[in-house]
């Protein structure tokens, strides 16, 4: 899930330095969404394994 938030925020840099803003907006909204349920999982697994 981390992998997949790094590569939409590497690939909206890319966007926005090429001048795509559309497309640089919608990718690191998608890399935002996927790193918050990232953290999400991780809290729940780390809570999860300590029980």
């Amino acid at each position: 899930m981390l992998h997949y938030a790094i590569i939409f925020l590497v690939v909206a840099l890319i966007a926005a330095v090429l001048g795509f803003t559309g497309i640089a907006g919608a990718a690191s909204n998608i890399a935002w969404i996927l790193f918050v349920v990232f953290l999400i999982l991780a809290i729940v697994s780390f809570f999860r394994k300590k029980v």
